[in-house]
């Protein structure tokens, strides 16, 4: 969560003509409420059986730059999807970092407990190992911007 996911995948579909998709705001589109509201009825087991139906469908696309939600590498089925259908990258971002840009976000249901950060520090824990089994490219830092991570991701794609 606040790693840029969406800022850097919006740059890189315009780079490569490309179309952009946010998995969030598509689950957002298809049951017209909003991420927080879903949390709040289903749980975060409703919204993650959500996010893998919305993953299988994009992962059939063609053509598309995908921005997942934050969670999405927790189920399997997700991780097997996103490896299968295209170039995967980690954007590896300092918990501090993440704090700090997420700290005012009331759209960030997992964030709203009394230790933000500690909060963040158990879901790193749990996450990256996941995160860096399917990456083809991981990406550290706590400066990352569209900048400078298009050009070495383009040309590890063997598109620059």
């Amino acid at each position: 969560m606040g790693a840029g996911k969406t800022t850097i995948a919006k740059a890189l579909a315009k780079r490569l003509a490309y179309a952009f998709v946010d998995s969030d705001h598509e689950i957002e589109a298809r049951t017209g409420v909003r991420l927080p509201t879903i949390f709040e009825i289903e749980g975060e087991e409703g919204f993650r059986r959500r996010e893998a139906q919305v993953i299988a469908d994009l992962a059939r696309l063609q053509g598309h730059v995908v921005a997942t939600g934050g969670g999405a590498v927790l189920r399997p089925e997700n991780r097997q999807h996103l490896q299968a259908s295209g170039f995967v990258v980690y954007l590896n971002v300092p918990l501090q970092t993440l704090c700090e840009r997420t700290r005012h976000d009331r759209n960030r249901p997992l964030l709203q407990v009394v230790d933000p950060l500690g909060k963040l520090r158990e879901l790193h824990a749990q996450r990256d190992p996941l995160y860096r089994s399917i990456a083809d490219l991981v990406v550290s830092g706590g400066r990352i911007t569209a900048q400078s991570v298009l050009q070495p991701l383009l040309k590890e794609m063997g598109k620059a």
